[in-house]
């Protein structure tokens, strides 16, 4: 069992997300950076699809009430325990009543605490991922409590390969969408040269970006979209969908992110640059 201090800014429970619902309108959800997650779940044991704490710029301050062994990937949030300095990609044994706390974000937005054996909350649809309307909470509360697994013996790899995940990185990976050929040469020449900011639209369910492309009037009939989708509106702004983004739009798409592109977007804070980077 875990208890809430503090909930931190945006802290949810997510695994790989649900994906045999979309034809029901539900969104997949997920965590937004699958690299960093996996990489957390690995250093302890744990199946790669375990459920994870997501941890959102600042972090939470959780109190532990059984043993336990956790990592942390991803985003450098400052982690402490018992007010000591830990450091991401190491696994630590807690102790009953041990703190686990978050200090000044450092790199990257998102990060990943694991414990041994996931998080045992309510599976919905065949995900543990938190998502409103679906699940209880959205968001981590003040004072609620979290079921862990018990404690069983691991005996930790200690020459575990290193997770190959820079943040700093601007390219992402797409390849052209549904409706790519529906741009103009300048059009193509302003997104695949383009040096684009993110906006500070930007959440769990897309990322909108600064810059915008020539205005358009092309329209097309509501279709399919996946997390990742670039939709192009007909103002000429850019929004990428994200895990919790809806299942349809009417907006043409004209890129697709690849999963490690869409891993490396979850941890760009506003005004960071991308480009995009086409894949044939």
């Amino acid at each position: 069992m875990i208890q809430i201090h503090k909930p931190g800014f945006y802290s949810s429970i997510q695994d790989l997300g649900r994906f045999e619902y979309r034809d029901k309108g539900v969104p997949i959800s997920g965590v937004m950076d699958m690299i960093s997650a996996k990489f957390a779940n690995k250093l302890i044991g744990n199946p790669e699809k375990a459920a994870v704490l997501e941890i959102t710029m600042t972090g939470p301050e959780l109190e532990f009430n059984e043993e336990t062994l956790i990592a942390i990937s991803g985003a450098i949030i400052s982690p402490k325990l018992n007010g000591n300095d830990i450091y991401n990609d190491e696994v630590y044994h807690i102790k009953k009543g041990d703190m686990i706390s978050f200090g000044k974000l450092k790199n990257g937005f998102r990060c990943y605490l694991a414990v041994q054996g996931g998080f045992k909350t309510e599976t919905v649809l065949g995900s543990k991922s938190w998502y409103v309307s679906l699940t209880n909470y959205s968001h981590l509360q003040r004072g609620k409590t979290l079921e862990i697994a018990k404690r069983k013996e691991y005996k930790v790899k200690e020459h575990l390969p290193g997770m190959n995940h820079d943040f700093n990185n601007k390219e992402l990976e797409v390849y052209k969408g549904p409706e790519f050929n529906l741009l103009s040469k300048d059009q193509v020449n302003q997104v695949l040269s383009g040096i684009f900011n993110v906006a500070k639209e930007n959440s769990r369910m897309a990322y909108q970006l600064k810059q915008q492309l020539f205005p358009h009037k092309y329209s097309i009939l509501t279709s399919s979209t996946l997390p990742g989708t670039v939709q192009f509106t007909p103002a000429g702004k850019l929004i990428i969908l994200m895990k919790d983004a809806q299942t349809t739009g009417g907006y043409p798409r004209i890129l697709q992110l690849t999963e490690e592109a869409i891993a490396l977007l979850a941890q760009k804070r506003t005004d960071e640059e991308i480009i995009f980077s086409l894949k044939e």
